[in-house]
């Protein structure tokens, strides 16, 4: 039987399920789901509920008649048995005297439950909830904001078992929220649940795009995996139950989502989704969009829990500039952030700019020396000009005019000299200098959502590089694995051979060392017939002589003669064939007597054929056995060795892959660790550019008013104050 969590296991289809499924007395071996009765479809099969790893089946046990939702998982899941084990337990222990309402489904898991084909596989046996989904629920009740605001008030006690209890569901979304017809709340699919249990494993799953943080990673996985979505869900429900009409607005139908989008929290500058729960007149709904716009730049370990936090009404925002209260700019009175983000955040400034520190915003107070001598100068000049038209006069190029220009000049020099317009102005340039020192919020906002989505590629790549190499390591592993056995299988086979050829190799040794006697044997016995003493016909003991001197003296010291053609005196002659292969040419030893010679050895060699044994000695044969087991055993010890060789490879290639495995994981988490510093750069550059941004407004508000202050002590205003005081 496959272990569930093995790396290279193949799961079935849904389709392959399905099929199986057709007869539950023949798949299943748990007591309860043996000859369940599957929900059809209109085709007559099971019908199944698919989703990124599995397919669900309704089933109703024949024994108990309760109804089972059962997953079939159709992809492996890393430590996919230990996770539900460990949810099992733990919610197992769970007091439901102690929840807000019966959320929680007990489900079992069972590791070899199901068989398709011909191996067995897990499923989970989950509690079937008669309920319907959070948006299903929405569209028929949306228009009921008792009832809406009474379900948000229980997601949140929901929220709050949760996180009392150290347990994250890691996927809130309306798909995973029932709502009963009691209009309690049941939570379904504990896929990517956390418990404590589970801590320092990863995450399985990221959660539905659109109620998730978009800093959530694939290496997030802990209590506080919900917060954000937990933010998302409670706000949607309580502007429904504010407003009914946001449904129909806000919600598209068949929609995956409630009111807000992954988009809403990536830009929330450009949402229209947003922006509108942000300028709702119900002030606890637009501060929850606040907050979640706050919180959407924020790590998940930065993030407040829902049952902490819940906000009550929009922060007051405080002025200013008594002119910016007048043209509406404000700024947060704790410079943009939220209380609850004390201490995670280094303090920063006050963001109000400094207030225009004037008597009176629209005029002139108090005349000093020089305003008194501009005021009774405008007199004299006057009558001089007047003198100077009565008597005709003419000065310069302006004739009678100049009294009254230089009057003129000297009032630009009183206003000029004025405490009102020195501070106006020495505020107005404090005001643009800051300012100035502020990067552009456009483009600040811009650099950082090029660097956001740069960052955010190279993470998409990196979780996807990660799982490519482990699998080619696995996959280099288990070549390396069957080149070992294909050379522990060739090896095997030769020895295998060999020890099958020991046979033939013992009959054929016993054979030649047969022939060998019997060779030996006919030498000794021609080795004996002299020539001298026993001569064929016609040689003579001359020619017996001439023979011995040329080294030819028993039978045994030629083999036989060959022929040679004189063809200078056109004869015959005959050269002798040595034992050692070499020819003699003998005086006197022509063709005849060389044919005379090898008919007599002839004669001697069947002669000695015909008497020589037939069978090896016992000691012969002992020797031959001997020598072929001695040949056996080393083959034996080989063939031994072949197989712990294998063993030590397959050892060394299994240490290489761990060793190769923890590095991976390792440099994995390693490059986690600064993907999640990188987030929290991130949220700090966001946090920043917001208070930057709403200082950046409030200083061009004060210094627009600061303008306008300073038009407003014109030279015009200067001489009526003069005059009037005012």
């Amino acid at each position: 039987m496959g272990s569930a969590t093995g790396s290279q296991r193949r799961f079935p289809s849904g389709a392959e399920y399905a099929e199986a499924l057709q007869h539950t007395q023949l798949c299943f071996h748990h007591p309860e789901l043996k000859g369940a009765r599957p929900e059809l479809t209109g085709l007559g099969l099971p019908r199944p509920i698919s989703g990124a790893f599995a397919s669900v089946f309704s089933l109703t046990s024949p024994t108990s008649g309760r109804r089972y939702a059962v997953k079939c998982f159709t992809r492996h899941v890393p430590d996919q048995e230990r996770r539900y084990e460990a949810i099992s337990s733990r919610l197992a222990l769970l007091d439901p005297a102690e929840l807000s309402q019966p959320w929680n489904l007990g489900f079992e898991y069972l590791p070899d439950a199901i068989s398709v084909g011909r191996e067995r596989y897990p499923v989970l046996k989950m509690e079937w909830a008669e309920a319907v989904t959070l948006s299903s629920w929405l569209d028929d009740n949306h228009a009921d904001r008792i009832a809406v605001d009474r379900l948000a008030d229980r997601f949140e006690e929901l929220t709050r078992d949760l996180a009392d209890h150290q347990i994250a569901h890691g996927d809130l979304q309306h798909g995973n929220l029932l709502v009963a017809s009691d209009d309690t709340l049941r939570l379904v699919d504990y896929d990517g649940m956390y418990v404590p249990a589970l801590a320092g494993l990863g995450g399985t799953e990221r959660g539905h795009r659109n109620y998730q943080s978009p800093l959530r990673g694939n290496d997030d996985f802990g209590v506080d995996l919900d917060r954000f979505s937990t933010w998302v869900i409670f706000l949607s429900l309580k502007a429904i139950a504010s407003e009914p009409a946001l449904w129909s607005r806000l919600h598209e139908p068949s929609g995956e989502f409630l009111l807000l989008t992954e988009e809403d929290f990536t830009s929330p500058a450009g949402s229209a989704r947003l922006q509108t729960l942000l300028t709702h007149p119900d002030r606890m709904v637009s501060g929850l969009a606040d907050q979640v716009r706050t919180l959407a730049c924020q790590p998940l370990d930065m993030l407040p829990p829902l049952t902490l936090a819940v906000p009550r009404q929009r922060p007051a925002a405080t002025v200013s500039t008594d002119t910016a209260t007048r043209t509406g700019a404000a700024v947060p009175s704790t410079g943009g952030l939220p209380s609850w983000m004390a201490g995670h955040i280094a303090s920063v400034e006050s963001s109000t700019p400094p207030a225009l520190s004037v008597a009176s915003p629209d005029g002139f107070q108090g005349r000093a020396p020089l305003d008194v001598a501009v005021a009774v100068l405008w007199p004299l000049m006057l009558a001089m000009t007047v003198l100077a038209l009565a008597l005709d006069l003419s000065v310069a190029a302006f004739g009678p005019a100049l009294p009254m220009l230089a009057a003129a000049a000297f009032s630009l020099f009183g206003r000029a000299r004025r405490p009102e317009r020195a501070q106006v102005r020495a505020a107005l340039s404090g005001l643009t200098a800051e300012r100035d020192q502020l990067d552009d919020p456009v483009k600040a906002e811009a650099k950082l959502r090029k660097d956001r989505a740069k960052f955010d590629a190279a993470e998409t790549k990196r979780t996807a590089d990660h799982p490519r190499a482990q699998n080619k390591l696995t996959a280099s592993h288990q070549v390396e694995l069957q080149q070992i056995e294909k050379r522990r299988i060739r090896k095997r086979h030769e020895l295998d051979k060999q020890i099958a050829g020991l046979s033939a190799e013992r009959g054929k040794a016993l054979r030649t060392a047969l022939v060998a006697r019997q060779s030996a044997y006919v030498r000794d016995r021609l080795g004996r017939q002299l020539i001298a003493r026993n001569p064929p016909y016609g040689i003579g003991p001359k020619l017996a002589a001439r023979l011995a001197a040329a080294g030819v003296r028993t039978a045994a010291d030629f083999t036989g003669y060959r022929t040679v053609h004189n063809a200078q005196y056109n004869s015959v002659g005959a050269e002798l064939v040595l034992s050692n292969g070499r020819r003699i040419d003998v005086q006197g030893i022509g063709e005849a007597k060389a044919i005379a010679l090898d008919v007599w050895r002839r004669q001697l060699v069947a002669a000695a054929e015909a008497d020589q044994p037939t069978a090896l000695t016992t000691q012969e044969r002992q020797s031959i056995d001997q020598g072929i087991e001695v040949r056996r055993t080393r083959l034996a010890a080989e063939l031994r060795s072949v197989d712990a060789a294998a063993e030590v490879s397959r050892a060394k290639a299994q240490k290489e892959m761990e060793e190769g495995q923890a590095r991976l994981t390792r440099e994995n988490a390693l490059a986690g660790e600064r993907a999640r510093r990188q987030r929290q750069e991130f949220s700090r550059r966001a946090v920043t550019l917001q208070q930057n941004s709403v200082r950046h407004a409030a200083l061009s508000s004060a210094a627009e008013a600061a303008e306008v202050h300073l038009s407003r002590l014109s030279l015009v205003q200067y001489l009526r104050f003069l005059y009037t005081g005012r």
